[in-house]
Parts: C-alpha cells; sequence; structure tokens
C-alpha cells in the first residue's frame, strides 16, 4: 500500500498493508535490513537468513519489516517471492542514505545498508531496528578516513537499533569513541563488554547495561520523551554455542586486513572481502556466528519492541 495521496512521501514510499495496520495500531514492529540478502551473506544461507529473523521477530509476537528499495520506491515490508528475487540477484545496488535519492529518481533497485534502513526506517515510524553488526571505524582509518555511514545516520535516527556490537573488522576502540562523541547511548544487553560481532567479547567495557526486554523499553521511552535526538544502541553478544574465539578471530581479521592492504582493496569492496577471507580461514564458523547472531539479535529486538509498545499504552 502506497503512502496516502497528498503524503509528502507518497511518491515514494509502500508500506505492506500488514504493517500500515500495525502501526497504526501501535504493534511492535521491528525493522530489518536487505543488504544482508543481497551482499551480506553468501547463497542460499542468505535466503534462508531472511526468512529465519522474520520468523524470530513473528515467534516473539512482533510484525517484521524487511525493507529495501524496488522500482524506485522504499518497500516497508518484502513478499516472499522479493525476498527470493533480492536473493538470486547479482545486480542489486547498494542502498546506504547517499544513495536513496538516486535510487528513487531512476527507478532503481537497492538492498538498504544499516544507515539506509535507519532512514526509511524512521520514515515509517518504526521504532526498533534489528541488525547483524554496525559498521564503524575501519583499521588504518588514520590513512583512509574509511568510516561508515552507520555513524554519521545513527545520531539523526530516533530508533532502537539491536546489535552484535560492530562487525570485527572494524576499530573497535575508536567506533566507539565516534558513537561517544555524536551522543549515541551504547547499553550492553547482558553484558558489560562491548561485543565483537563473532565474538562475545572485545576487551572493551561499557559503562551502561540493560538485562531484560522490559528495562531497553524504559531506556527508549525515556529518549524519546526527553526529545534526545538519536538511535539507542542495544549491544547483544553472538549466542555463546556459535561465537568465535576473540583471539582466534583476531588472528584471521589481522591476516584478511594484510591481504586486502596487499591487494589494493579499499572502498566499499573492503567489507565484503574482508568477511570472505575470514570465513574460509574460519573453515565457516565466522558464518555460523554470523548467522546465529542475526537470529538472535531478530527475537531480541521483537521482544523489546513487545515491551515498548505496552509502555506507550
Amino acid at each position: 500500500m502506497r503512502a496516502a495521496l497528498g503524503h509528502p512521501l507518497a511518491e515514494y514510499l509502500d508500506i505492506a498493508g500488514e504493517l500500515r495496520a500495525a502501526l497504526r495500531a501501535g504493534d511492535p514492529v521491528v525493522a530489518l535490513e536487505s543488504s544482508v540478502i543481497a551482499a551480506g551473506l553468501p547463497r542460499p544461507h542468505n535466503l534462508a537468513a531472511a526468512r529465519t529473523c522474520e520468523a524470530a521477530v513473528r515467534a516473539e509476537g512482533a510484525v517484521p519489516a524487511t525493507i529495501a528499495v524496488l522500482g524506485g520506491r522504499i518497500r516497508i515490508g518484502l513478499a516472499p517471492a522479493e525476498l527470493e528475487n533480492l536473493a538470486a540477484r547479482d545486480d542489486v545496488e547498494k542502498a546506504s542514505r547517499r544513495d536513496l535519492a538516486h535510487l528513487l529518481a531512476r527507478g532503481r533497485d537497492g538492498a538498504t545498508t544499516v544507515a539506509g534502513t535507519l532512514v526509511c526506517a524512521r520514515l515509517a515510524g518504526i521504532a526498533i531496528f534489528a541488525t547483524g553488526g554496525i559498521g564503524g571505524v575501519h583499521r588504518g582509518w588514520r590513512d583512509t578516513l574509511d568510516i561508515s555511514a552507520d555513524l554519521e545516520e545513527l545520531p539523526r535516527a530516533n530508533l532502537a537499533v539491536v546489535c552484535a556490537g560492530a562487525k570485527s573488522i572494524l576499530d573497535l576502540p575508536a567506533t566507539l569513541e565516534y558513537l561517544e562523541t555524536r551522543g549515541v547511548p551504547v547499553i550492553g544487553y547482558g553484558t558489560d563488554e562491548f561485543p565483537a560481532f563473532h565474538a562475545r567479547r572485545s576487551g572493551l567495557r561499557l559503562d551502561r547495561r540493560v538485562d531484560r526486554p522490559e528495562d531497553a523499553a524504559r531506556v527508549m521511552l525515556a529518549q524519546r520523551r526527553l526529545g534526545l535526538d538519536g538511535a539507542v544502541v542495544f549491544a547483544v553478544p553472538c549466542p555463546a554455542s556459535a561465537a568465535m574465539d576473540e583471539a582466534v578471530l583476531d588472528g584471521h581479521v589481522r591476516a584478511a586486513v594484510c591481504a586486502a592492504t596487499a591487494a589494493g582493496v579499499r572502498g566499499q569492496a573492503l567489507t565484503p572481502y574482508l568477511l570472505a577471507r575470514i570465513a574460509e580461514a574460519s573453515g565457516g564458523a565466522s558464518l555460523a556466528a554470523n548467522l546465529a547472531l542475526l537470529e538472535n539479535n531478530a527475537r531480541t529486538a521483537a521482544r523489546i519492541a513487545q515491551a515498548y509498545s505496552r509502555l506507550k499504552i
């Protein structure tokens, strides 16, 4: 269903009927990105992960809202056939904040990154977003200035973001410093330590912690009632059964970064290159961790969304 006629976004925004009804009623909704489907995971794991995350959200009583740009329109909620199409194609463009206007104007298809999903979810009025790991400051940033657009979008987006910390390929101390400077609260969910995506621990202590969905929802409500713009990041460790040892993971990351430098891989190609090298070096252990944390984050976000919807009534 398109935005109502006369609405300033009517030309660009389609919200699925189920989601429109849920948002009007104040029912729990969880936004999900599509970049992980189109580019973040290898086939057939990408489609399986998309279906698993949506099922996990529904199992906790919330409505999943996978977001993408299709035919030059922002789609909030994808049909099963649309998920399958995204997972099978190699020509779907990246849809970060900077890409959205061009994709819409040209009638193109795009898979939303964390930053792009934050923009679209905010436009649709969704309060919570589940992803794998946020982007951040890349290692060697002093030479490249390679800093993810996620870090600039988080201070603008009035959503809660449930993630397994930031991707382990990044400079995690610099990423946390950047978020602190921009006023984005990073709160451990069931942990006192910032998770390192595939690994449960990073050695970086967090000052704030919650342990229940209700506690997270109260933080969200206070943030909004105070008029404090920006996201609240809830950092959830990867499930212990699938998590990698942090020392082993760090060794794989360092080797992958060295290989990327030697091959001259930079820019948008860097993250997928590094993740692929780590998956190969770990014998698939990093892929297993990625799949497990995606499902866990979706489930956790749905529980928080349920608690938040009860608080607002």
